[in-house]
Parts: structure tokens; sequence; C-alpha cells
């Protein structure tokens, strides 16, 4: 992942009907959020996460790096590049990935490819909410950092980002509350969705110049990466 997430909760054309009362529509934002990574070491640079603490869930904002330290003035931002979590059998994420799983709820995302000598830009949205799998850690005073999950490449993204995969969960309740349970240390069930990455959203993308402004290329006409799910779907039912 290039490293920009967006929760866009004030789009004129508004977000599609949730498919059930249930754990986005509890903590979705009506508000619109930019998320980076604390790139800068900056540990002010966070991204809101759902985690279960005590049995509850709860949405916490967690400096966007899991390569922190505690300190009595806040965190202290490390060198090593954790804003991503890609090689989950690294015993680095051994430890978080059986006690301190967390999820993202976000609209869009940004991610990038080199073109020859330039640097391509595309701006991926949804029309409904879909959710990352992270994961975080605890700290002092109620401080939290975290990564976003990311795994192999997916041959619909590969034209757009070569390198990683949107760590993407399916938007089911039941599941989430398996993933984000701190009682459940190993299941099947996640060690499929890891395993197998899939395109659970459908997004459009768009070639722009920054993903604030979303200025678009005039020459890039937009593309729609259809969810795997929805495919599968209609495939079954012709």
């Amino acid at each position: 992942m290039c490293g920009y997430i967006e929760v866009n909760g004030e789009r004129p054309d508004g977000i599609k009907q949730f498919p059930e009362k249930g754990i986005a529509e509890q903590f979705f934002t009506s508000s619109f959020k930019r998320y980076y990574p604390a790139f800068g070491q900056d540990p002010n640079k966070t991204i809101d996460i759902i985690i279960e603490e005590e049995g509850e869930l709860k949405q916490v904002a967690a400096t966007w790096w899991f390569d922190c330290t505690d300190s009595e003035y806040g965190l202290n931002v490390g060198s090593r590049t954790t804003f991503n979590a890609r090689n989950l059998t690294s015993p680095y994420w051994q430890n978080p990935l059986k006690y301190n799983r967390a999820i993202v709820l976000a609209t869009g995302l940004g991610e990038s490819k080199k073109v020859g000598k330039t640097k391509h830009q595309y701006f991926m949205e949804s029309q409904d909410v879909f959710v990352l799998a992270a994961l975080y850690q605890k700290f002092s005073h109620n401080r939290y950092s975290c990564a976003v999950i990311t795994r192999d490449i997916h041959q619909k993204m590969e034209p757009y980002h070569d390198k990683a995969f949107p760590g993407f969960l399916p938007h089911d309740d039941r599941f989430l509350k398996l993933w984000l349970s701190q009682s459940v240390h190993q299941h099947d069930e996640i060690d499929f969705i890891l395993n197998h990455p899939t395109l659970f959203p459908t997004l459009t993308v768009q070639r722009v110049k920054t993903y604030k402004d979303k200025v678009p290329y005039k020459s890039f006409e937009s593309v729609v990466l259809q969810s795997d799910v929805e495919r599968k779907s209609q495939t079954t039912l012709s």
C-alpha cells in the first residue's frame, strides 16, 4: 500500500446502506477524514482503528506506524518502516497477530506504481464502506500504534500497484467479531482470509495528481475493479 486511506461520510451521493446493523454502522463516521502514515516520525499522524478491549469493541486513534516506543511525553516513532504489516510469518508480527488484531473502516485508498521514470498515483474509491485488517499495540495512557496488513499482489490491482495488496476483510459481522476477539488466537477462517487475498469491495480507480486534491488525469479513463465476491455470485447465478 502506498500509504493513504480515506473515510468520506460527506459524499453528495452518500454511502450505500450497510448490509446489517453492526460494527460498521456503529463506528462509521459521517465526517471526512484522511489518514497518512507517521512519516517524519510524527506520532500525531493517527488512524482510527476498532479493537476489542475487556470484551467490548471500541474505536481508538492509533499512530499509523507500528514501531513505536513509550515515553513520559508520548510515543516515539521508530525508524523501521512499519505502517504496513506484510510478512506475517515474521516473529515481529506473530504476537499482535494472535492477540491484537484490529480493523479500519474506509471508503477510499491510494496506491501508486512506477511507470518508466514516473510515479503514477491512483485513488481507489468504493460506494460502500470497506474493511481493512490491521495490527496494533497499546502503550501507557491509552496510546496506541498500528500497522495495516498487506498481502501478496492481486491480479486486478497489479496494473496500479505491483508490490502488495491491501488486507481487505469481508464485510460480515460474524467474521469481524471473530477477527477482533482477543480470546481467539488462531482460527481456520482467519488463516484462510489471510492466505487468500480477496478484493471484497468494488473500487473505481482514477489516476490523480495528488490523493488530497484528486485532480484527475484526463488521459486516464477511470476503471472499475469489480469485487471478487460479486463476480462469483454473478457466475453462480448465470
